[in-house]
């Protein structure tokens, strides 16, 4: 596939970036040499070979989930440096 300049202006378009004439040339030698990367990857027999999900074999160890106790409300304030009734209170972060 041959990458033009009108369509490397469409792809500089689509992802809102702008480029000098300078600029465009390198980017546009950059994405013509990564096409040309996968382009030739096509050219791989894959006959036989299963598609991977993950490149590596192994598989997540996952824990039962186990109802354990939880902490009072009051256990949970009792650390707080400013409690509000039964809540946490934080400095302000958006001033309007």
């Amino acid at each position: 596939m041959e990458l033009n300049r009108e369509m490397t202006l469409k792809l500089a378009a689509l992802a809102r970036l702008e480029f000098t004439d300078q600029e465009l040339a390198g980017i546009q030698a950059d994405l013509q040499q990564m096409i040309g990367f996968v382009e030739k990857l096509n050219e791989l027999d894959t006959s036989g070979i299963e598609p991977l999900t993950h490149i590596s074999g192994e598989e997540n160890r996952l824990r039962n989930d186990e109802i354990k106790g939880s902490v009072s409300p009051a256990l949970a304030l009792s650390n707080a440096p400013a409690p509000a009734g039964q809540f946490f209170t934080v400095p302000k972060v958006i001033k309007k």
